[in-house]
């Protein structure tokens, strides 16, 4: 069973992400897409799908998760069995274990100063039966980059420091890609969108990871109207948080590449 955990700013869309993987149970993602049925295992899963069908398919926008007041005990974990389905080759089944890091931790990253009660969650994340670490990016624009940067330059020596270096695969995505800017980019998002918006970022990442345990991902929770019309599927309304993104049109929700990194992560292979 592959242990995951998601890390990323607050508003990068990491819940809204597990809750969109968690209700498409079987159906053919955006252009083409492999398929695959996704089984919510535990009430925490569970929980998630329902939370897409409620609140995401009605036009409103999901709160984030906060940091445990529990610690590591009052950690949600998201248990899910994933069948690709193929064509041409036997289907395969995926059992996934994701964790999904509150963004005030990744904020946290930026000084270097780590509070001591989230000393354990990190602990956590990175201990011995942690496959991968998937790492959401929204921006690129501005100092996007130097951002990302500073921030993983810290990341990058806590995987040193549990001695994770040589055994962790880390999969960047850059997240909501249905923006016009970045949806030409999303088929070779480490040349079109990584070189080209976060090379600093790259290029740390590049230097502190194995590059068989680094690859660099686009996708969509909520992707675009159709292959036709390349808008957003997605707007902007004020929500729990200030201004929150919410569904455009429910009827022509299709997410893009979200199953792709976890195969990664789990298996160490790209999705044929």
């Amino acid at each position: 069973m592959g242990n995951i955990f998601v890390i990323g700013p607050r508003k990068s869309g990491k819940t809204t992400y597990l809750a969109g993987l968690a209700y498409w149970s079987e159906r053919k993602m955006a252009f083409n897409q492999k398929m695959f049925t996704v089984h919510p295992l535990n009430e925490d899963a569970r929980h998630l799908a329902e939370q897409a069908r409620n609140i995401i398919l009605s036009g409103a926008s999901l709160e984030g998760t906060r940091l445990p007041l529990g610690g590591v005990s009052d950690l949600p974990v998201y248990s899910f069995q994933i069948e690709v389905k193929r064509k041409l080759h036997k289907n395969e089944t995926i059992n996934l274990v994701v964790k999904d890091a509150a963004g005030e931790l990744f904020d946290e990253l930026e000084s270097g100063f780590i509070y001591h009660k989230h000393e354990d969650l990190f602990q956590e994340f990175l201990s011995k039966d942690v496959e991968g670490c998937l790492i959401f990016m929204t921006g690129w624009q501005g100092n996007s980059d130097e951002y990302y940067a500073q921030k993983l330059r810290v990341f990058t020596k806590k995987i040193d420091f549990y001695e994770r270096t040589k055994d962790l695969r880390i999969a960047v995505a850059i997240t909501k890609c249905e923006r016009g800017e970045l949806w030409p980019g999303r088929l070779d998002p480490e040349v079109d969108l990584f070189d080209v918006h976060l090379p600093q970022t790259k290029l740390l990442l590049q230097s502190e990871i194995a590059p068989e345990n680094l690859r660099f991902f686009a996708l969509s929770t909520f992707g675009v109207l159709g292959r036709n019309d390349p808008r957003p599927n997605r707007i902007n309304e004020p929500g729990w948080d200030g201004e929150m993104s919410v569904l455009r049109d429910p009827d022509k929700w299709q997410p893009y590449s979200i199953f792709s990194p976890l195969y990664w992560l789990s298996t160490g292979k790209r999705i044929s």
